[in-house]
């Protein structure tokens, strides 16, 4: 009877067993914080393993988003025709690609080389600015870099490059040939229909969450890179169209490619005219630009899609940026979306997916459209 009443007493002396938090709230969060850590380690770790499929990944959903497209539009193609159709498409858009900015290197070089005065008459009026000792010219800037240890390192990186190349397309054309079978091992995974159908939505979730954010970056892409050029064009920028190409390809990237956009074409007037005002005006003209595209037409693109809060995106591209390099900046955005729609299922985790919602609410990042539904419940059906 007295250990009773101690322990009776000890519990009301003690907030923890009084109640006011269970002390395994606690614990598990602590434990998924740990987890988090060490997932990261890893990836960092693992990145030249894991970066060509993820990568590969990412451009067999964009892929399948243009064949179901396509599937939708023209119903006579059929699912295999629209596929065939959707590959052929984004190897002529890569072929152009690298056509064009192969074709335009060689005349953006040249033109480099054709500026060098103005080039050594800016870098010594830096120098004289800054009272910093510096080279004065390009021959005295080239002159003082060991080309025998710069080239190798180049060549190596050029190698790598291709490597990781051949390998992503390696790993995509596996992806492609085998994509039938991922919803038969999904179907497999989980022997009740409830399990199944919350997994099928998760899928879902995510999948048009990739193809919303997509379309989306597209769009404001298109309307910054042609609110660039004709803003070149008015300056006199020369090379116009490559630079609101090369805007538009490292949109993509987020933050990092829109101030290379604004900063890049301005130092290249610099060197073009004769004067420094022209810089200035195309570099704050193409700040409004994308400001205005950012604060006005984007968020009512987005609206409740991509509920993601942009404090987490900046933190999430450096973060991306630090464990997979460059590729984990291009992907930093979907792989954000997945990791919030995917912790969103478990309690444990549910307060992760909260910080990096932008309105506190994960499950809100959209529903599945009920075509897609209907169709992976008839492939669910056929599977079974």
């Amino acid at each position: 009877m007295r250990r009773a009443i101690d322990l009776s007493a000890a519990g009301a002396d003690n907030p923890w067993m009084a109640g006011s938090a269970p002390p395994s709230t606690t614990a598990r969060n602590a434990l998924v914080l740990i987890a988090v850590i060490l997932t990261g380690a890893a990836m960092t770790w693992m990145a030249p393993i894991l970066t060509p499929p993820a990568l590969a990944i990412f451009l067999m959903l964009m892929i399948d988003a243009m064949a179901r497209d396509l599937h939708g539009r023209l119903p006579r193609l059929g699912p295999d025709a629209s596929l065939a159709a959707a590959i052929a498409t984004c190897i002529l858009v890569f072929a152009v690609v690298v056509y064009f900015i192969a074709g335009h290197a060689a005349q953006f070089v040249g033109k480099l080389m054709a500026y060098q005065p103005r080039l050594n008459l800016l870098l010594a009026g830096l120098s004289h600015r800054l009272h910093v000792r510096m080279p004065h010219t390009v021959a005295q800037l080239i002159g003082g870099i060991d080309l025998g240890s710069v080239l190798p390192s180049v060549a190596q990186s050029v190698q790598t490059l291709v490597q990781f190349g051949v390998l992503v397309m390696v790993y995509l054309g596996f992806l492609l040939a085998s994509r039938r079978g991922f919803e038969r091992k999904a179907v497999r995974l989980f022997r009740g229909r409830p399990g199944r159908h919350e997994a099928l939505q998760v899928f879902l979730r995510v999948r048009d969450s990739l193809e919303r954010y997509l379309y989306i970056q597209t769009v404001c892409g298109g309307f910054i890179a042609i609110g660039s050029w004709c803003l070149m064009m008015v300056i006199g920028l020369e090379n116009a169209f490559f630079w609101a190409f090369l805007i538009f390809v490292i949109g993509y990237i987020p933050i990092v490619g829109a101030a290379i956009g604004i900063l890049a074409p301005a130092l290249f007037a610099l060197l073009q005219f004769p004067t420094y005002w022209q810089g200035l005006v195309l570099a704050v003209s193409l700040l409004a630009l994308s400001f205005i595209i950012g604060n006005i037409l984007l968020p009512r693109m987005q609206g409740r899609n991509l509920n993601v809060d942009p404090v987490m995106l900046l933190l999430s591209l450096a973060f991306w940026g630090a464990v997979w390099g460059v590729t984990g900046m291009f992907l930093s955005t979907p792989l954000t979306i997945l990791v919030m729609v995917v912790l969103a299922q478990f309690d444990g985790s549910r307060w992760i997916a909260v910080l990096l919602s932008a309105d506190g609410d994960p499950h809100s990042l959209g529903a599945p459209s009920r075509p897609a539904l209907q169709n992976s419940q008839k492939s669910e059906a056929a599977a079974l």
